[in-house]
């Protein structure tokens, strides 16, 4: 759910979130039009007489949020004889994980993950689900902003812009174009982190009013930790191959100029401008459509309680199911839980590739959904009259506690209703953990104070409060070293006979939502390739 503003091709504000806490809940839970957690049936089943039940399969994918479901989809759809006979195990009693969508009284809002980049990837996934009529796109002509002294302030969406932007002087301006250029202190000889990278290429200015905030609205992170490498590697990448920002670019364009061109997907829609995308029904569409295809194959509030390698090849996965305990023998296995769920789940496999995944840090984040009357956006924050763009930014040294704001109800149609403001906000992360002990008054009232210092109009009414999620351990956090880590988990695992194990889910594939579907696809090629080499020596 990153805020689109730094790069327009950057999706939400805080793309992806792990295990929530309920307890701020001001609505009932969301009944899925689509529940799949009947018998324990799937493709070959035997039952064993006093042992509980046993089903095998080709590839069990424990996880039934975007990542797990994605990666069966993309077997079922560029694989479909890799594994035919897989399911996808949830311990919850719906899919989806971190995507939560909310309806009540003419409101529509997210409680994770908020919109998506809509890249040909992302869009195949929404095309194969049959969502393509339902796909909503953003205005790409609509302003992004950072709080900087006060004020909200344009982000330069085109080259164009940069002359002309206030939010950066002339010095940091020139500052920046000579270190793109290649005139910057040259690379220390070891991994940087984001902080270090932008101050060292692009400066000061750059790194305090742009990239700074930007790191707290996808990772809600300190930029002084995050990796440049693994948080933001395709920048890393084009002074690595060029020598230079600019060099990289000119280099990667010509790349691509001399790249024969694959042909495009023409089901897939082509979107007008960098923008973000979602559904006429908020973006749990996109999880129950895909389960509702995938029908029997998905297992709901089946809870993974161990995995022990099979003598003959393959693994036994034990589940604790509405049904009784369950065992499935399959040839593959994908862990698609959080880092530190697989850490535990892992552990009598190998200890130390369990050592290396409870390494990851996920940070709290709580996204808290208001409205306001029209009338309170500050006549200043209008154009035309109303009020339009992505959202906002907020460096944590401008004074307020809010890491940013999305403009839901001008970002996408019919999210709230007539007359009224729907403001999608977050707080916490690395750098304030302090929300875990607040209540949900306190967090509603602190986004509420913060508003009136820049959006909203100090005599206003109160908010009407929609809904206030908080996620203990939301997003993984891609500090220095988290390579080495995954190197270590994955390794472990091969070195130890595990092959056929894969790690997949959003601390592998990246936090946004459209990288989870993009981690889909290699992590579907990946199963793939082994199980083409499992039927291989099988014969």
């Amino acid at each position: 759910m990153e805020l689109s503003l730094l790069r327009p091709t950057t999706q939400s504000l805080l793309p992806s979130f792990s295990k929530p806490n309920l307890r701020l809940n001001v609505y009932k839970p969301l009944k899925l039009r689509c529940s799949v957690a009947g018998g324990p049936t799937v493709g070959s089943s035997k039952i064993s007489g006093g042992g509980g039940t046993t089903v095998t399969a080709d590839c069990v994918i424990v996880g039934g949020g975007i990542s797990g479901l994605c990666i069966a989809q993309a077997l079922a759809t560029k694989h479909p004889n890799a594994a035919p006979n897989l399911i996808v195990t949830e311990a919850k009693d719906r899919v989806g994980g971190n995507i939560i969508t909310r309806e009540e009284n003419g409101f529509l809002w997210e409680e994770g993950p908020n919109s998506f980049q809509p890249s040909d990837p992302m869009l195949t996934m929404v095309v194969d689900s049959g969502l393509k009529d339902d796909l909503v796109l953003g205005d790409p002509t609509a302003p992004r902003f950072v709080l900087w002294n006060g004020k909200l302030r344009p982000v330069p969406s085109k080259l164009t812009d940069l002359p002309f932007f206030d939010l950066m002087s002339i010095g940091g301006k020139i500052r920046a174009g000579f270190g793109a250029l290649g005139i910057r202190p040259s690379p220390p000889g070891r991994e940087e982190s984001v902080e270090e990278f932008v101050r060292r290429n692009l400066g000061d200015e750059v790194f305090e009013r742009l990239i700074e905030p930007f790191c707290s609205g996808v990772y809600a992170g300190d930029p002084s930790k995050l990796s440049m490498k693994a948080a933001f590697g395709k920048v890393w990448k084009l002074e690595q191959n060029g020598g230079s920002i600019i060099g990289g670019t000119f280099k990667a364009i010509q790349e691509r100029k001399n790249a024969p061109k694959a042909e495009r997907d023409p089901r897939l829609p082509k979107p007008k401008g960098q923008t973000v995308g979602s559904f006429r029904k908020g973006l749990r569409m996109l999880p129950e459509a895909i389960s509702a295809r995938l029908g029997s194959k998905v297992k709901l509030s089946w809870k993974l309680s161990g995995i022990t390698k099979l003598d003959s090849g393959g693994y036994n996965l034990t589940y604790e199911t509405p049904d009784g305990v369950v065992s499935v023998q399959s040839k593959s296995v994908v862990m698609t839980v959080p880092s530190h769920v697989a850490s535990g789940l892992l552990r009598p496999l190998s200890e130390s590739a369990a050592n290396a995944l409870s390494k990851l840090y996920y940070p709290p984040v709580a996204a808290v959904s208001v409205s306001y009357p029209k009338e309170a956006i500050r006549t200043e924050c209008l154009i035309d009259g109303e009020l339009k763009g992505f959202g906002q930014l907020h460096p944590r040294t401008q004074g307020v506690e809010t890491l940013g704001t999305i403009y839901s109800s001008s970002l996408f149609p019919n999210r709230a209703p007539p007359g009224r403001i729907l403001l999608l906000n977050y707080i916490g992360g690395s750098t304030n953990t302090g929300i875990l002990s607040k209540s949900e008054g306190e967090l509603v009232e602190a986004v509420d104070r913060d508003l009136r210092k820049m959006l909203i109009k100090p005599n206003s009414a109160d908010p009407l409060k929609l809904g206030v999620r908080v996620w203990p351990q939301a997003i993984p956090q891609f500090l220095v070293g988290h390579f080495d880590i995954l190197d270590t988990a994955k390794s472990s695992l091969t070195s130890s006979g595990y092959e056929g194990l894969f790690l997949g889910g959003n601390y592998v594939a990246g936090v946004a939502l459209g990288r989870c579907v993009e981690g889909a696809y290699e992590t579907a090629t990946e199963v793939n390739n082994f199980m083409s080499r499992y039927a291989y020596k099988s014969m």
